[in-house]
């Protein structure tokens, strides 16, 4: 053999197998998704999505505090409304006395140094279940959607979010909550991480299960990127870079490898993120049930192949394991 055909030697321990990565998954890499209800001690199963459940504020503090403890850094809050009047503008979105800032405030009081990221859409909040408000015809209407998203954006800001995240897909709306952000003082102060890659995945389910958002009519697709519209999300990437996006995000994350690869390569200087969607997560938990592979394995090459594409954060309802496996591994 070639001198250049010998590998192996360079990877035949377990230390130098770790050498061979680029990058490595540590703690501060992962944001948790919370789902956040509207009754204070609310703690319920969610069946569709294996170890996950809704939370009420008052019951943040026994959930997270040990999870913080073993080194949990960050989170990220969707709201599931189920006793509020839901509109065709999404008025709850923003309530304050509604699940999101409510958590948000409790949470910083709590935990001063956890990273509180808010999801921000209209969808658990309209009565119609869409990502906008809606034309008479039913499809979307752009300008005030994009008006009403950034509003709820600036409000979370003003409650204490660390960083605001738009997962609604409409055109234009980083630009205008960047400019609210500005407008509000708060342009120096909260992050903007923008879902600017967020594909019309089968994968979704268990997240509209949990949080109570699918459609009550039609579908997204017209507003999230079509599966195989590859220049399209890298259009996408590159527009939210310009409008003042602070982090990039794929949504999902394994079906969408070489997404995340393009936004590497378009926004090099910025944070790149993807979320390791519900049913993603759902899908891993099956098949280790079902005995085709060992979960803690599976989940880490999961977090690997994200890594090897490009992220920089994952958003994972692994999170609680992986805080526990990280410390195993050492």
């Amino acid at each position: 053999m070639e001198i250049s055909s010998i590998l192996q030697g360079g990877y035949n321990h377990p230390l130098a197998r770790q050498w061979q990565a680029q990058r490595q998954l540590d703690k501060n890499m992962l944001m948790y998704p919370i789902f956040i209800t509207d009754d204070p001690q609310a703690e319920v199963v969610i069946p569709s999505l294996p170890g996950q459940k809704r939370w009420g504020v008052d019951k943040l503090e026994g959930f997270l505090g040990p999870l913080i403890k073993k080194g949990l850094k960050s989170v990220i809050l969707f709201g599931v409304p189920l006793n509020c009047q839901k509109d065709e503008r999404g008025s709850p979105a923003d309530d304050t006395e509604g699940p999101v800032i409510q958590a948000i405030k409790k949470l910083r009081t709590l935990f001063p140094e956890l990273y509180i990221a808010a999801d921000v859409c209209l969808c658990e909040y309209t009565s119609h279940g869409h990502c906008g408000l809606l034309h008479e015809d039913g499809t979307i209407n752009t300008p005030p959607s994009v008006e009403r998203i950034a509003e709820v954006a600036v409000n979370y800001a003003k409650a204490g979010a660390h960083c605001v995240a738009p997962s609604d897909m409409m055109d234009g709306r980083i630009r205008a909550i960047k400019l609210g952000l500005m407008g509000a003082g708060l342009g120096n102060r909260c992050t903007l991480m923008s879902y600017s890659a967020k594909f019309a995945s089968s994968l979704y389910g268990p997240f509209r299960d949990a949080a109570g958002s699918a459609p009550s009519f039609g579908n997204r697709k017209c507003y999230q990127l079509p599966p195989a519209g590859r220049g399209l999300a890298r259009r996408a990437i590159i527009r939210d870079v310009s409008e003042g996006a602070d982090i990039i995000m794929v949504k999902p994350a394994l079906p969408y490898l070489d997404i995340i690869a393009s936004a590497s390569e378009l926004a090099p200087n910025h944070p790149l993120a993807c979320y390791q969607v519900s049913g993603e997560y759902a899908m891993i938990v099956a098949g280790a049930k079902a005995g085709v592979y060992d979960l803690k394995t599976m989940a880490f090459e999961s977090a690997d192949s994200m890594l090897r594409a490009g992220a920089t954060l994952i958003l994972s309802y692994f999170t609680p394991q992986f805080l526990e496996w990280l410390d195993e591994e050492k």
